[in-house]
This record gives C-alpha cells, sequence and structure tokens, in this order.
C-alpha cells in the first residue's frame, strides 16, 4: 500500500501568502422544495436498516445516486469502486437531472451555508479551492493519503463529472468576512429546513455583488488548512493534473479548482477520537496500572467524560475509571506531532504496553467518536468487547495547523472534526 504524505516545502513556518483564491461556481442544486429530501449524510453514518429505509421511503435522496444498485439483483451488480459502477452513478445522477429535481445556476456565485447542531452554528462559504495554491502547498494538509484511495476518487470524479460533497478548509478569523456573511444571512434562506437527527440547514446564494466582496476579503487571509477531505482534495488535484495533460492549453475550467467549504476554524469543533483494546496483553488490571503508574500520575473517580485538560486521559477497565495525567518527562515536545495526546497514548501505552504498534491495521484496537456516549463506551467494556477504553481530550486546531506547518502528519484517528457536511445541496460540475 502506498502513502502519499504532504509536500515539503522551504516554508516551515507560517507566512504570509497572498490567500486565499475562491472560485465562483454555477451550483446544481436541488429545487426548493426538494432540498430536505435530497441532502445526505455519508453513506458510512448510517446503520443498515436506516440506509434502507432512506432508499425504500425518499425517492429524492442523494443516496440513489451514490448507491445506485442498492435494490437490483446480486447478478447485475458492479464491483464496488470499479468503473462499471461509477458508469452507473453518473447515470442515475443524469436521471434526477432528466426528472427536474436538480436545476443549475446561471450566474457563477458562493453558497453561503450554516450548519446549526447542538446550539452550535458552523457558518461558512461553498466555493471552489485553487488546485494551483493546493500544489504550492499554500492549502496545508496534515494527512497522509493513500495512492489507491486517491486514485479511486480520481476515477469516480472523472467518469460522474460532478463533485457532490466540499472539503472542509479552515481559516483564522477575519471580521470582514464576518461582515460580509452577517449581511447576507440577514436576508432570507434559499433553503432552510431541519433533518431527522436534529441538524438544522440554511443556504443563501450570493450576488455577484457579495461575490465580489468576499473574493476581496479572503484575499487578506494569510493561510488555508484541510480540516476534512484529504482524499477527495487530492483525487481533484490529480484529475486536474490528467485534464490538462489532455489538453495543456486549456483555461479557466472548473478542475482548476476543488468543491471546498471555507470555515473560520474558530467556527469548527474537533473532538477526539477515544481508543478501546480488545486485549490487555497478558496483564491484569493490577499489572497494567502498576506499568501505567511510570508514565502518569493516577488516580480514581466516579464517572467517565472527556479529559477536560491536554495531556490527560481517563481509563475505563473492570467497571471502575481512572484519571492518567501525563508525568513531565512523557510529554515530549521535539516537534508538533509528540506532544499530541493521541500520540502520546500509543507512544507510552498502546505500543510499548499493550503491543499495538499500528492503529491503521491492529485489530485489537478500535476506536469511537467523542460524540459517544460514555454509557455506550461502558457497556462495551462491561460486556467484554473490549477489556479497556481510553477517552481523550481533543487536540487544538493550534496543535493540527502546527503539524501541517511542519508539513508533518497527524497520528491515526486524531481527530473527529465537525460540522459533517451534506451531500448534494450543491454539486460541482467539473468541466464546465
Amino acid at each position: 500500500m502506498s502513502i502519499q504524505y504532504p509536500s515539503i516545502s522551504l516554508l516551515s513556518n507560517r507566512k504570509k501568502n497572498d490567500m486565499a483564491k475562491l472560485r465562483p461556481f454555477r451550483a446544481v442544486r436541488p429545487t426548493r422544495d426538494k432540498a430536505h429530501l435530497v441532502a445526505s449524510r455519508p453513506i458510512f453514518t448510517y446503520k443498515p436498516s436506516i440506509l434502507k429505509a432512506k432508499l425504500q421511503e425518499n425517492p429524492f435522496t442523494f443516496i440513489h445516486i451514490i448507491h445506485p444498485e442498492y435494490f437490483e439483483d446480486e447478478s447485475n451488480k458492479t464491483e464496488p469502486n470499479s468503473l462499471e459502477r461509477f458508469q452507473k452513478v453518473k447515470k442515475k445522477y443524469e436521471e434526477f437531472v432528466e426528472r427536474g429535481t436538480f436545476d443549475q445556476d446561471d450566474i457563477p456565485s458562493f453558497y453561503i451555508y450554516r450548519q446549526t447542531k447542538n446550539d452550535h452554528a458552523f457558518l461558512g462559504v461553498i466555493a471552489g479551492a485553487s488546485v494551483e495554491e493546493y500544489q504550492n502547498n499554500k492549502i496545508k494538509k496534515h494527512e497522509a493519503t493513500i495512492t489507491s484511495r486517491e486514485e479511486m476518487f480520481t476515477n469516480y470524479l472523472d467518469i460522474v463529472g460532478v463533485n457532490a460533497e466540499p472539503v472542509l478548509l479552515s481559516h483564522e478569523k477575519s471580521l470582514e468576512v464576518d461582515e460580509i456573511l452577517s449581511s447576507i444571512t440577514s436576508m432570507r434562506a434559499e433553503y432552510d429546513f431541519s433533518t431527522t437527527d436534529n441538524v438544522h440547514h440554511e443556504l443563501w446564494i450570493a450576488s455577484e455583488e457579495e461575490v465580489k466582496s468576499l473574493q476581496q476579503a479572503y484575499d487578506k487571509i494569510e493561510n488555508v488548512y484541510i480540516a476534512d477531505g484529504h482524499h477527495r482534495s487530492a483525487s481533484s488535484v490529480r484529475l486536474a493534473e490528467r485534464r490538462l495533460e489532455q489538453n495543456p492549453s486549456a483555461t479557466g475550467k472548473n478542475y482548476e479548482a476543488f468543491l471546498s467549504f471555507f470555515i473560520d476554524e474558530e467556527r469548527l469543533q474537533i473532538l477526539p477520537f477515544h481508543r478501546l483494546c480488545k486485549s490487555l496483553n497478558g496483564l491484569t488490571k493490577v499489572q497494567l496500572l502498576e506499568k501505567l503508574e511510570l508514565r502518569f500520575d493516577i488516580s480514581t473517580i466516579s464517572k467517565g467524560s472527556t479529559p477536560k485538560n491536554m495531556h490527560e486521559f481517563q481509563m475505563y477497565i473492570e467497571n471502575e475509571w481512572f484519571k492518567l495525567v501525563a508525568k513531565p518527562d512523557v510529554i515530549s515536545k521535539s516537534d508538533a506531532v509528540s506532544s499530541i495526546d493521541a500520540e502520546i497514548l500509543t507512544r507510552e501505552v498502546l505500543s510499548p504496553i499493550l503491543g499495538i504498534h499500528d492503529l491503521k491495521t491492529d485489530k485489537n484496537v478500535g476506536f469511537l467518536s467523542g460524540e459517544t456516549k460514555i454509557k455506550k463506551i461502558e457497556q462495551l467494556v462491561n460486556k467484554e468487547v473490549y477489556k479497556v477504553a481510553f477517552l481523550l481530550h481533543p487536540a487544538t486546531m493550534e496543535q493540527v495547523k502546527n503539524v501541517a506547518d511542519e508539513n508533518a502528519v497527524m497520528p491515526p484517528k486524531s481527530t473527529w472534526v465537525e460540522p459533517k457536511l451534506r451531500s448534494g445541496l450543491t454539486i460541482y460540475k467539473i468541466d464546465e
């Protein structure tokens, strides 16, 4: 398996760039009366029973496009992620267009999107992000990508011809951007609906004047970071390179940018991924605690919760909660990655004590997002699905940025980033 790491830049520290270049586009969008029916979460977030019900009961859900063979006989189904499957995705998308579920805007624009979840509002701008700035490392990465997945997504985009799920890009706070967004969102929204998971969605279409104002405001923003969507962005760049090889003289094409959601980093939410282990590597609970005492200050606590402080962990084992505070000599500050709690837990506990050396492949470790209820974690351990659970404090955006600035890679499963964006609200035609 080939891994692509972030490109190395001569600029190891954050420096001022002429950023960020946002590209307006003519979105293909659901009609206003169907937006709430079309918008869909990523397939992996649906339980099988819920997914089946969605497809049976809702003829407009975007899931029909990305999962076009769900109700076909097994003999007619194509291989997942095959070129033949992608052709069926394209055909299903074209069917949605032909029957009037989607329409395309006449004028290129930016789309202002607000998602409200648990009283937290995620507000930002849907636009095209520059492929050239990605190639020049002005759009910064913190995650290694897998070459085979990149190639698969590239083939998908190449055949289907549209991109429906924005990459999540974060940037420093801009009062100028905030002022423009405040003005736009004071007007009636083009879309305004809630979904069954208690998330409220609103979308506004920027006027030509507002597009120009936002472009000028974003030109003053120095750095942009990929918060979520490393494979999607890398695949879009691969496709652009493929298109330019085929037609070197082409300019002004949509494939010179990729669909993105630009959001102020202060509006993002970063949650941890908790670790659960199926084995104690031959140790008893007492023996595990003895080894942990060499690295952590340990105390018992009455109930579990996401740790409030950095370098603090909580452990659940045999119906008992413990708080683990890393000792000073355990906290390495040699580089941006070493002091991240997910890295500390792997370096000091999972690898040397529990024998888990590769979090990507070891079947003895599982991950649950910071949204997971504590009761569920306790149940998994009490039922001995796992022997022990470790709760982590979330990484900060500053830590993520420091890793990206060093052209380094965050530890696996370090961040669960919100918002999780819906597919199908603003579709980006690649070859326009």
